[in-house]
This record gives structure tokens, C-alpha cells and sequence, in this order.
């Protein structure tokens, strides 16, 4: 890490064995922040369990999580059945539902505090570009931001996941930016740490998304019972991966930060489609 990029580090008590640290401050916090966690990748996943226990010390954490892996999943919200919420042996939540249900439940009913910040994650694997519509890191932290919560989607961009602490520090510092400077609005921060380790990292910068090319066709095969089924494909390479996008970032060791808004609308197109339907308004 840059010597431009260097907080107070102190050391976590009781979880050396993960080789984790964490930001003190320079000035004392009194007000205890509350912190909703949940990921995509179920309570049992690694990085969840890291980064609650990262976090534990900037506030009181609660972890609210899928019971399964639910990647991909999206913003879906469960609306056919009801929602259970069980507790596992260390603590956790977990529901028979999506991320976006996990935030929601945790915020509209079953806390009885709201939560100050919403962090999801840490996602094995990048959540950049096009990834961000399909991603359930990024739709949990999306909830929260939608119900007024600063939020933040954190993801380590690789499939091998040797530095999950490096994410966890990345974590601790914006968490802790969040809790000394509060933004004064919601902020939906979409978070992707290189799988280096902090010394590798060459910095943190706000970036756009960039783009994927279309994703690779789908793969069929015969089930057991010589049924044809079929698995997504893979999702496409970077296409738009310039100077100022998150592929670009975390190519050159770069923590990257995507402030991302829900306006769907095409500004642009308006006059456009105004144009093509003439008569018809």
C-alpha cells in the first residue's frame, strides 16, 4: 500500500490466527454503530465470517444471510411463501430466502434497532461492470440503500481467495470513513479489492462500470436420466475496461469504489422516444 494510503492500524484481539487488522482512530468514536452484514454466498461462506469478525470492533454487528448460496440471485424478493429466520451455533442469522430478503426482513421488522450501515460481502469474485445487475452482494447492499442506508458491496476478484484479510481491511477503512465522516446522504458504494495482499495494493479510486462483452452460450449436457439440461454460461470479458472503470482499477492493483444510483431511466433516449411515438402521446 502506498505511503500516501496508510491509516493507524492496530490489531485485532482474539482472531490473530486470521492475520487480520483494524483502522483506529485518531480522534474517539462514543456512538456505537450498528452494522447489518449479509452476502450472497450463505452464513456458512468464509467471507462473511471474516468480515463480521473485521468489523466487530468498529460496532455491533448483526449478520443476517441467505441458508444457501444464493449468487445471482439478484434483487428478488420472496413474495410466494413465507420467510424463516433460524440462528446458527455462531450467531448468525440465516433465511430460507435472497439477499434482498435478508436486508429487507432485517430492517423492516426483525432488529429492533435500524442498522446505521448495511456491508455485504465479502463476494468470492469480482462484481464489476454488468455483474452489478446480476449480483446478490450488490442487490443486498442495494436494499439498504433503498431504505435509507449508507451500504457498501465488497468483493475480492478472484476464485482463489488467498487475501480475504486484504478485503477485510479495505472493509474497516470505509466503514470507518462512514462512522467518522458521516456522508449526510445514503451512499451505495459497490466495493472490488484485488486478490493481492495490502502491501501489492497500489491505492483506492472512484470509478464507473464498465462494460462485459455478452456473456458465453449456454452449456448442455443429459442429466441421469437422459434429459437434456443446461448450465449459464460464463460471463463475457471485459469489453469497455479503460482508464476510470473498475476493470481498469483492479487491473493495476487498485481497490475500486462505484458510487451506483437505482434510476433506471435513459435520460437521453427521452427526446428520442418522444420523437419515435409522435402522434401516439
Amino acid at each position: 500500500m502506498s505511503a500516501a494510503f496508510q491509516p493507524n492500524w492496530g490489531t485485532f484481539g482474539g482472531i490473530s490466527g486470521y492475520g487480520l487488522q483494524y483502522f483506529t482512530y485518531y480522534e474517539a468514536v462514543t456512538d456505537t454503530l450498528r452494522i447489518l452484514i449479509s452476502n450472497d454466498d450463505g452464513y456458512f461462506a468464509p467471507g462473511i465470517e471474516i468480515l463480521a469478525k473485521a468489523l466487530a470492533d468498529l460496532g455491533k454487528v448483526t449478520v443476517v444471510a441467505p441458508e444457501r448460496d444464493r449468487s445471482g440471485a439478484s434483487n428478488s424478493l420472496t413474495l410466494d411463501r413465507p420467510l424463516t429466520v433460524r440462528q446458527s451455533a455462531n450467531g448468525f442469522l440465516f433465511v430460507n430466502g435472497t439477499p434482498t430478503d435478508c436486508v429487507h426482513l432485517a430492517v423492516t421488522g426483525l432488529l429492533e434497532e435500524l442498522p446505521d450501515m448495511v456491508v455485504s460481502g465479502i463476494n468470492l469474485g469480482a462484481n464489476m461492470g454488468d455483474d452489478t445487475i446480476y449480483s446478490g452482494t450488490v442487490a443486498a447492499a442495494t436494499e439498504g440503500y433503498l431504505l435509507g442506508i449508507p451500504s457498501l458491496a465488497i468483493s475480492l476478484t478472484s476464485k482463489t481467495a488467498r487475501h480475504f484479510d486484504t478485503a477485510a481491511r479495505i472493509a474497516c477503512v470505509l466503514v470507518g470513513r462512514f462512522q467518522k465522516t458521516p456522508p449526510g446522504e445514503a451512499m451505495l458504494l459497490n466495493v472490488n479489492i484485488p486478490d493481492v495482499s495490502w502491501d501489492e495494493l497500489v491505492g483506492m479510486e472512484v470509478t464507473r462500470l464498465g462494460k462485459r462483452h455478452k456473456a458465453e452460450p449456454v452449456v448442455g449436457t443429459a442429466n441421469p436420466r437422459g434429459e437434456t439440461v443446461y448450465w449459464i454460461g460464463a460471463a463475457g470479458a471485459a469489453q469497455d475496461a479503460g482508464p476510470g472503470t473498475d476493470f481498469y482499477a483492479v487491473a493495476a492493483n487498485r481497490v475500486s469504489v462505484t458510487p451506483l444510483q437505482m434510476d433506471l431511466t435513459h435520460q437521453p433516449q427521452i427526446p428520442v422516444v418522444r420523437g419515435w411515438l409522435g402522434s401516439l402521446q
